[in-house]
């Protein structure tokens, strides 16, 4: 080696000893939310299911739902990430069928233990048997907070996953529940942290039995987030979702994405909420919608969206966060159709189809179904008598229906007389119907039918009211919180209540007809009325029930309606007609 090279080879190694090698960028971290919302106890298949667009003039109709095939669909989700959280959008349980209502709920709660939940915000439904009975959800064990026996097939070991209620607050300042959790994912320079907030709508206390949240006041929702993004940052926080039971309305495709034509009650919360919140999961409404917010309020580049309801959709959402910048840096989602089992129902045939996945049942999960189901099976077939039709919760064009007038007829019975509250008259709430009621080819109809049409467990209750007081509770059909003119909530009368109302008339003064017995109502005459215990503490924003004297506890409602059939023998639903509209017509 000449002099000249040596030189320059020494030079490059003590130009090399004093290179500095650039730091490595740290590459961002995918998460994984996997979503869904109103599930309401349905561990069986629902027989309901999703339309999915398809070439040719008709959606293919696809079969979904059941807890085992959400089982299945969430695992398989789960394994292409495993930086995974799998939330609940609240309502989870309440409203459920009888499989899952009849034990109090405890089988479903099995069931999202094995499906392998990580939090639940909890909803309304949630509360329908009062907050003792909620918090034994959470804890678990056999406290008796209801009717109906705890414990009743195995022991209950409680949710294994988090319920949250960031604006559910007790009298002393704490919240029902947590607020929020933080899970970290990764290590090093690459974790990250997420926070899950879980509120439920501030509307609560309105849609159901007010004595089972007495003690608790329920946030505004917006204001209960933007006072905990302080509090979260300050703890790590690099993405943050809301996971609330309010929503949007939408009648787009399951997994539409343009944003077109939504409304609804969280819109305006949304609007609101700290633009530090990367997602909202959402629920209530029973749709199914995807949308990038930011495209309708660019001020709020959320993601938000729903599941339907029943398990019959997951959402897939995709968070990509950079951990340097603390921030997540893109997000994605969409609905997909847990598709499960063939059924036939009123439009037919609804086979299994190869336009979207199937999924098997999950072995666990559909042992834990069965199990319960045969435990339910011999309750839910006992025959109860003969309906000569079918009595529908749907309404006619001004909000009357057929079930609901057999329903307060059946309550008017069974409370007849001095030993029973001595009503006059019953009223029942269209909320408090939940199936409608077809009798089989011979008229038959089961249990469990019964127990569909009414899963809420209400007591029957009588009431003192005055002629004026019951005319004011009509009156709140029409002008009591979410009841308006523009959207009634119309009360199902017992057959000797007629009422005609024109809407055309001041709040107030809108009922203008009024008879018992084929005679008008007297103002200051005392009249004995039958509910459910839900009317009776002022559900669904009656809340002149409240008034009422002389409260007179009675039998379980679907008790009632049960002994009202049964006794018939053969039972001829009840004509329409208790009601009438007089607005007049254009």
């Amino acid at each position: 080696m000449t002099k000249t090279r040596l030189a320059t080879a020494v030079l490059l190694l003590a130009l090399g000893g004093c290179a500095t090698t650039p730091p490595r960028a740290v590459p961002p971290v995918e998460v994984k939310l996997i979503a869904f919302n109103d599930f309401h106890g349905n561990l069986q298949p629902p027989k309901a299911s999703i339309e999915h667009p398809a070439p040719g003039p008709e959606a293919v109709r696809v079969p979904a739902g059941g807890a085992a095939y959400l089982a299945s669909a969430v695992a398989a989700l789960r394994g292409r990430n495993p930086n995974s959280l799998v939330v609940s959008a609240g309502d989870m349980i309440g409203a459920s069928p009888l499989v899952s209502a009849l034990f109090l709920d405890e089988p479903t709660i099995h069931a999202m233990n094995l499906i392998r939940v990580d939090y639940n915000a909890v909803g309304n439904h949630e509360f329908d048997r009062g907050q003792a009975e909620l918090v034994r959800m959470q804890k678990g064990g056999c406290e008796k907070n209801t009717v109906r026996q705890p414990c009743a097939v195995e022991p209950f070991p409680g949710a294994r996953f988090g319920f949250l209620a960031a604006n559910v607050v007790k009298q002393d300042g704490a919240t029902l529940f947590p607020a929020y959790a933080i899970r970290s994912f990764g290590k090093g320079r690459r974790q990250v942290k997420v926070a899950i907030v879980g509120m439920t709508l501030k509307e609560t206390p309105t849609v159901v039995t007010p004595a089972g949240v007495a003690g608790l006041s329920f946030r505004d929702e917006a204001e209960t987030v933007n006072a905990l993004v302080p509090k979260l940052k300050a703890q790590g926080a690099d993405a943050i979702i809301v996971v609330v039971h309010q929503g949007v309305n939408s009648k787009l495709g399951y997994d539409d994405q343009s944003c077109g034509a939504i409304e609804g009650d969280l819109i305006p919360i949304l609007d609101r909420l700290d633009p530090a919140v990367d997602a909202v999961v959402s629920g209530h409404t029973h749709n199914a919608y995807v949308c990038d917010y930011g495209r309708l309020n660019p001020a709020r580049p959320i993601l938000l969206s729903s599941a339907a309801s029943y398990g019959r959709l997951v959402t897939d959402i995709d968070l990509v966060i950079d951990p340097v910048a603390g921030r997540v840096v893109s997000k994605r989602a969409r609905n997909l159709i847990v598709q499960s089992e063939a059924f036939a129902g009123s439009r037919g045939e609804t086979p299994l189809t190869g336009a979207v996945p199937r999924y098997a049942a999950e072995p666990a999960v559909a042992a834990l179904v069965e199990r319960y189901a045969k435990a339910a099976e011999p309750i839910a077939a006992r025959a109860v008598g003969r309906l000569g039709g079918s009595a529908l919760k749907s309404d006619n064009e001004h909000g009357e229906s057929v079930l609901g007038n057999l329903i307060a007829d059946a309550q008017l019975a069974a409370t007849t007389g001095d030993s029973a509250g001595n009503a006059r008259i019953a009223l029942m709430n269209p909320g408090g119907m939940r199936a409608d009621l077809v009798p089989a080819a011979d008229g038959g109809i089961s249990f469990g039918q019964l127990f569909a049409a009414q899963p809420f467990a209400n007591m029957l209750v009588v009431k003192s009211l005055t002629g004026r007081q019951l005319r004011a509770v009509l009156e709140q059909q029409f002008a009591s919180g979410s009841n308006t003119a523009a959207n009634p909530y119309i009360l199902s009368p017992s057959h000797n209540l007629r009422f005609a109302f024109d809407l055309s008339k001041p709040e107030g003064r809108r009922i203008v007809l009024l008879t018992v017995d084929g005679q008008p109502v007297r103002d200051e005459a005392v009249y004995r009325v039958a509910m459910n215990s839900f009317l009776a503490s002022g559900g669904d924003n009656f809340t002149v029930f409240r008034d009422g004297t002389g409260p007179t506890g009675g039998v379980q409602d679907v008790d009632a309606l049960e002994a009202y059939i049964a006794a018939a023998g053969s039972l001829a639903p009840p004509a329409l007609g208790r009601v009438e509209d007089r607005t007049p017509k254009p």
